[in-house]
């Protein structure tokens, strides 16, 4: 199962909406087949694995770190696989939280006389599919929260120098963490005072394959056409507040979509944001900042993760801008409070990682 879930985290970023998902078949002993999920419309990580075992198949135990699936979508079933390869046990790390799927792979494999068990490693499958549980149970995207700060809560000076404030593993896995993620969510201040690429890149900072869906929260429309997130590789969202035809005249010569969901305070109503997301079948979103979206999105407590860099550097100064604003909490007892943290440490700089919400 170690290996599965090795092999999962190969897909992960990369098969949405889909889960990721690991499998490895083993017969005497031996791995005889693996594999992890492909791209949508291609093959789930169960098949390629018995493809890859061929007749070695039969009689094999199966380690998956998903429930098979029993149902046709835009492949057919793994259980029928399954079964027609001869497969003589599956395990599973968890079950498929689908509300329209969930205990139907294990239910057919019994039915055709295949041991099955769940729970091996339940925790870290679960949490390798944590974008697909929010999205299949509610219809909205997970958010995960990132911000960079220094030691006494800053993320740039009073001018608002702010590159960089962490170092370059910190910077690593904030581009790996927008790899991982359907879509990519900034405010409107963050785009005209720091011009982001907002690009997931890797060590030689070269744009990935694969991008992640720009965001940006801009209630009034101003954001500008010239800005380089638009250059870059990859779809990018305005989300606006205003009548949609003076910024889709304005933004007319760039490539992006434009939606208005205005809140009655004139503001973009996040929550029918996230909806729409949903729609377009965005299972996870990062949202990097500015201040204001991020308080925004936490007194609302819409953010299920954060991930905090922090860098022994002191900024200090009263004007100094903090991550996290909006209208906060009266009391520290209502105070937000992270679950199953973990600290990690990257170069100089640490990484403090927890859940807002309760396990779905």
């Amino acid at each position: 199962m170690d290996r599965a879930l090795s092999l999962a985290r190969k897909a992960v970023g990369r098969v949405s909406p889909n889960p990721p998902v690991g499998a490895v078949l083993v017969k005497d002993d031996e791995v005889v087949g693996e594999g992890w999920t492909q791209p949508p419309g291609q093959a789930h990580a169960e098949v390629v694995a018995i493809r890859q075992a061929g007749p070695k198949a039969r009689g094999a135990t199966l380690y998956t770190t998903l429930e098979p699936c029993n149902h046709f979508g835009r492949t057919p079933p793994c259980t029928e696989a399954i079964i027609e390869a001869g497969i003589a046990e599956v395990r599973s790390a968890v079950s498929d939280p689908n509300p329209g799927v969930i205990g139907g792979g294990v239910a057919r494999l019994t039915q055709a006389g295949i041991l099955t068990s769940i729970g091996d490693r339940a925790d870290q499958g679960r949490r390798l599919i944590e974008g697909y549980v929010k999205f299949v149970t509610t219809g909205i995207p997970f958010v995960t929260a990132k911000f960079a700060m220094s030691l006494d809560g800053k993320i740039a000076t009073r001018t608002g120098s702010s590159r960089w404030i962490t170092g370059e593993e910190a910077r690593a896995c904030a581009h790996r963490l927008r790899a991982a993620s359907d879509a990519v969510m900034v405010g409107i201040n963050t785009v005209l005072v720091d011009d982001p690429q907002l690009t997931a890149r890797d060590e030689s900072a070269t744009p990935l394959e694969r991008q992640p869906l720009r965001v940006v929260v801009d209630s009034r429309g101003r954001t500008p056409s010239d800005a380089r997130l638009f250059s870059e590789p990859g779809s990018t969202l305005v989300a606006t507040a205003v009548e949609l035809g003076p910024v889709r005249e304005r933004l007319s010569e760039v490539d992006a979509s434009i939606v208005s969901a205005p809140a009655p305070d004139g503001s973009v109503d996040l929550p029918a944001l996230l909806g729409h997301l949903g729609e377009r079948e965005v299972t996870s979103v990062l949202v990097e900042g500015g201040g204001a979206l991020l308080g925004s999105m936490f007194d609302l407590r819409l953010v299920d993760k954060v991930y905090t860099f922090i860098a022994p550097v002191i900024v200090g100064g009263d004007a100094s801008p903090s991550p996290v604003a909006g209208e906060g909490v009266a009391q520290i007892s209502e105070a937000l409070r992270l679950r199953d943290v973990e600290v990690l440490r990257l170069g100089e700089d640490v990484a403090i990682v927890g859940y807002c919400t309760k396990e779905l």
